[in-house]
């Protein structure tokens, strides 16, 4: 049976993220929340976080796309099985690229989203890359933050070590400590309070005073055979699978998940792609600046008045 986790209603950073569970296969759920109204008027924006990370990440980005469209522009986070406030998978080895890309496409049925503007941010971008291969009429376009058909083992094995020192930490006091630190490092000069807000993304600090992760510990474990220099199969054929829609190319200057050199060869692939730095932060991006949204949505616009046909 999938199994459910339990987070408190009150959780900060979920606070203003209300959401609804679709029924995938076997039973798991993914978590799902709306923001704006979905209509035949707008291409809805379709989220999808990082590997471990959840709907959060996406929060600043949602609120100012509500703006965007007087508060009607439509954009879905999903949290897909293992994260957030979805159900974890039943096996650990029923995690993967291609069941999330499934699951995707199966939320996308449920809500009647026939197409979308896709934007994944790191493992959330291969998932659409391995939408696009298999279902390339749902695309209409995509944004790719931090995402490529190449991983960077280096991201991942931090990633793994920063998780495994965290839960090794006791006590609130020493675990927030702990988290500043590793967060400073992709965060610099941003004050204690902001990265504290951080933590909440991902973790709680429960009752004893222990990190307990929004996400299923079996993904983690998923990478436990990567090691620092593993150079890792790249994926390009998934990515020309995106040539069914017009491309964005989004990386933040301090990441450690895409290498500069694969970003730039994405682009010197797709010449007619936008491609951006998010200067001064690393992954997840804070996705906090006007700068970077007002770019996303000019590009979520432009896509949908081509592809609807009307001015947006």
């Amino acid at each position: 049976m999938p199994r459910k986790r339990t987070v408190p209603a009150d959780h900060a950073a979920f606070a203003e993220l209300p959401v609804t569970h679709v029924t995938l296969a076997a039973g798991v759920r993914a978590a799902v929340h709306v923001a704006g109204r979905l209509s035949s008027q707008r291409l809805p924006v379709v989220c999808i976080a990082g590997y471990q990370r959840n709907m959060s990440d996406f929060s600043a980005f949602a609120d100012y796309f509500r703006r965007v469209g007087g508060g009607e522009w439509p954009v879905v986070l999903i949290d897909l099985p293992g994260r957030g406030r979805a159900d974890d998978r039943i096996r650990a080895e029923d995690y993967g690229s291609l069941a999330d890309a499934r699951d995707v496409a199966s939320v996308m049925a449920a809500l009647g989203i026939g197409q979308a503007v896709m934007l994944g941010q790191g493992h959330g971008g291969q998932v659409i890359m391995a939408l696009a291969a298999s279902h390339p009429l749902l695309i209409a376009g995509t944004v790719l933050l931090d995402a490529g058909p190449v991983t960077n083992s280096r991201g991942i094995v931090r990633l793994r070590n920063n998780l495994a020192h965290i839960e090794s930490l006791q006590g609130a006091a020493a675990v927030t400590a702990g988290f500043r630190r590793i967060l400073g490092g992709d965060y610099p000069g941003l004050a204690d309070n902001r990265l504290d807000a951080l933590i909440g993304r991902s973790h709680m600090i429960d009752k004893r005073g222990k990190a307990r992760p929004l996400f299923d510990r079996r993904l983690i474990e998923v990478l436990d055979s990567i090691n620092f220099d593993d150079v890792l199969m790249a994926q390009w054929p998934l990515f020309d699978a995106l040539r069914c829609a017009p491309l964005m190319l989004l990386r933040t200057q301090l990441t450690d998940q895409l290498r500069r050199e694969t970003f730039d060869e994405m682009a010197r692939r797709r010449p007619d792609a936008t491609a951006l730095i998010i200067a001064g932060q690393g992954s997840p991006a804070l996705f906090d600046q006007h700068e970077e949204i007002e770019a996303v949505a000019e590009f979520v616009i432009r896509t949908s008045s081509q592809v609807l046909g009307r001015a947006a």
